[in-house]
């Protein structure tokens, strides 16, 4: 099936300091486009790969698993390494629980972790019924655009499998387990007001990572999709302080022929 338009993964070849975006369950790259964008534009190398069976159709996504989504991200971690000198991890949502893991497998290769909204379990009591009834249901109403600001949208499916949700349910339980292996520097965000993840996971994640460098910070004017809510450049800005505080070469160009601040920040899109 062909991506949608605006869906596509993005990828900027900067500075020898990488940054890893990570987007949500049934998302796309587009609803953090504008923070690669503007990581981008301060120099960084940036990837936001769009994760298996999303940013089609929702059938495509019922026949993929958590493996998958995590197996997309940890190739892309891998690539960034072999480039970088430095790289941070970054997530919205379930991008954030991608991220986490991500750091508790690959220890120094990863320098930092910006967490927007990150989500740690699936909540209510029908979520309990979802090996026997994913069989028998296909999918339910989506969850996108749980966005304050007017006129912002989230680029995502209006279904949700429930096999899927099954597999992210399965996912959040194994990297819960692999918190206390996160040792890195971390900046979470997280909304006041979340209709999709409530702060109570932030809140869990911050008790089980092992991490002492620690900065929260809540956003009071945005809903789930800070990214694309009233909130986005705070998210930007922050990022990028972050970041910069943590690598110093920050803007450094790792050899010749590659751009630098201010030269092909728009980057590159594919739709593969």
């Amino acid at each position: 099936m062909p991506v949608l338009p605006g869906a596509e993964p993005y990828r900027h070849d900067g500075g020898e300091v990488g940054v890893l975006l990570c987007h949500g369950f049934t998302g796309s790259p587009q609803s953090l486009r504008p923070w690669a964008e503007h990581l981008a534009g301060q120099g960084l190398t940036v990837s936001l790969p769009l994760l298996p069976g999303h940013g089609t159709r929702w059938e495509d996504m019922a026949v993929t698993g958590w493996q998958d989504w995590y197996a997309e991200v940890d190739r892309a971690l891998r690539d960034l390494t072999e480039r970088c000198s430095q790289v941070f991890v970054a997530g919205l949502s379930m991008g954030g629980a991608l991220a986490l893991r991500l750091a508790a497998r690959h220890g120094d290769q990863v320098a930092g972790l910006v967490l927007v909204n990150p989500g740690n379990k699936l909540h209510g009591l029908a979520v309990h019924a979802l090996p026997v009834v994913r069989h028998l249901v296909p999918s339910i109403k989506g969850i996108v655009d749980d966005i304050a600001k007017e006129g912002s949208h989230e680029l995502g499916y209006s279904r949700v499998p429930l096999h899927s949700a099954h597999q992210l349910r399965r996912f959040f339980q194994v990297v819960d387990r692999e918190l206390p292996q996160v040792t890195q520097p971390l900046l979470l965000l997280h909304s006041a007001v979340d209709h999709v993840v409530p702060p109570a996971d932030s809140a869990r994640v911050l008790s089980r990572v092992s991490s002492r460098d620690v900065t929260e910070i809540v956003l009071e004017q945005s809903y789930h999709v800070a990214t694309l809510d009233h909130d986005a450049d705070r998210i930007f800005e922050e990022s990028h302080a972050f970041i910069a505080r943590l690598a110093p070469s920050v803007g450094k160009i790792p050899s010749e022929g590659v751009s630098g601040p201010g030269e092909g920040a728009e980057g590159t899109a594919s739709s593969g």
